[in-house]
């Protein structure tokens, strides 16, 4: 495991001795927990970012579905017919 030090302003070192005392944990957990979350967010923030940019680029080369066709799906969802999606 690495060390890291980190300079905390006064009102989130207080803070962060705060939520570690309340959950009975050291503020090193407490900040692996943060971080580990922030980490994933910002992952997922920059899959849809990506998968906006390659959405992009498919409407820019004119892969595009008509919205009465994807109507059309949607609404066979449950039934004894359902249709393949459309586009495929």
């Amino acid at each position: 495991m690495g060390v890291t030090t980190v300079r905390l302003q006064a009102d989130v070192e207080q803070q962060l001795e705060a939520i570690a005392d309340k959950l009975q944990r050291s503020k090193g957990w407490v900040i692996n927990q943060a971080l580990s979350e922030y980490i994933e967010k910002q992952q997922r923030e920059q899959q849809r970012w990506q998968q906006t940019l390659d959405a992009m680029e498919s409407v820019a080369q004119g892969k595009v579905v008509d919205a009465s066709e994807v109507h059309r799906w949607l609404s066979s969802w449950g039934t004894d017919n359902e249709l393949d999606a459309p586009g495929k």
